[in-house]
């Protein structure tokens, strides 16, 4: 967003990450990188990191060895039709919790995987066949939720290559599989506690009255309710500034609209494709290795989160671990040293 001061940019290629601000209006996904450009041959599995709402990797990349090749994209999100009703201007508009440009279409979660996935297929050797390329990857919040859609569909299809990646594990941070997610609302307390989801689905009404609200009280009012009560770990989540660039972003109504859009995705299409893989005749189940992080004072005082995602697993291992200390729903911010040792333990068991 060009009104949007880039200190955010700055700060990310500070940690020894390249970006691809300079073309975004041309590849449309803005993403940041490492050890994957230029062509050359990629030896190590590639970790590719997909963030929440809202949330950030700041506090992870400097944690994880450099020898990593890393893709960090901005989710997309839709990208508004002449019909919608927010009018586009002459500029695309930047749509999705970042700097991405949206989809032409109302999104799903395939869809989006395979425009963003296809651009990181797009950085291997020509040399190379994309299937040779091991990919592990990590989701928190909304893009555990993208991980957890990869992790069923391996081997399909991406965007612009027709024999899928080689994803061989993933990590979901602080989720349980969307369906069990809206079958909990027959819970008071889950209602209650989680009552944006059916909200923002409502996308039209949703926006209205969040931008009523103001975009940026309201996401700040979210991380203050999904936080946790550790002051160690409060101060982690709002240093470098990350609360108020995040509330920057939430002031834009075609940002809220994305992500409400996300939600209206999640109550639709996706919990219908998950509802599939759950089919007992013909159920499509986690064949790769996964490992579940969770906060124990956030998501495991509502779930038994081991339990749930064995009913999920297929062929896959599960392993399955808590992050307790008073940290909430945003483990990666809140503990990045507990989270990045996990994942990197993680990452060691399948190279």
């Amino acid at each position: 967003m060009e009104d949007i001061p880039n200190d955010d940019v700055t700060h990310m290629t500070g940690l020894g990450l390249e970006s691809n601000f300079s073309t975004l209006g041309k590849e449309r996904i803005f993403y940041y990188h490492r050890g994957i450009a230029g062509g050359k041959e990629i030896e190590k599995p590639v970790l590719v990191l997909l963030h929440g709402y809202p949330q950030s990797w700041r506090h992870i990349v400097p944690l994880l060895p450099k020898d990593i090749p890393l893709f960090i994209p901005d989710v997309r999100q839709i990208f508004l039709l002449p019909t919608s009703r927010i009018k586009l201007t002459k500029k695309p508009q930047v749509l999705g919790y970042g700097r991405s440009m949206g989809l032409h279409t109302p999104h799903g979660q395939r869809l989006t995987l395979q425009n963003m996935m296809g651009r990181l297929s797009g950085h291997f050797p020509p040399t190379r066949d994309s299937l040779n390329t091991p990919i592990i990857i990590v989701g928190h919040d909304r893009g555990a939720r993208l991980c957890h859609r990869m992790a069923v569909d391996v081997g399909l299809p991406t965007h612009n290559n027709k024999g899928g990646l080689n994803i061989v594990g993933a990590v979901f941070l602080d989720i349980v599989p969307t369906l069990v997610q809206f079958q909990s609302f027959s819970t008071p307390s889950s209602s209650v506690g989680t009552f944006h989801w059916p909200f923002l689905a409502n996308v039209d009404l949703a926006t209205d009255m969040i931008k009523a609200y103001g975009g940026g009280k309201w996401v700040k009012m979210c991380i203050d309710r999904w936080r946790g009560k550790n002051d160690a770990s409060l101060a982690k989540l709002q240093a470098n500034n990350a609360i108020e660039k995040y509330a920057e972003f939430f002031n834009k109504e075609p940002v809220v609209h994305a992500s409400c859009d996300d939600y209206r995705s999640g109550s639709d299409e996706d919990v219908r494709l998950q509802e599939k893989d759950q089919n007992a005749k013909k159920a499509r189940k986690i064949d790769i290795d996964v490992l579940v992080l969770y906060s124990a004072d956030y998501l495991g005082k509502r779930y038994d989160v081991k339990k749930v995602w064995e009913e999920w697993m297929g062929k896959g291992n599960l392993e399955v671990e808590q992050v307790g200390d008073g940290c909430g729903h945003f483990i990666a911010e809140e503990k990045p040293v507990e989270t990045a040792a996990a994942i990197l333990k993680f990452y060691n068991s399948i190279e």
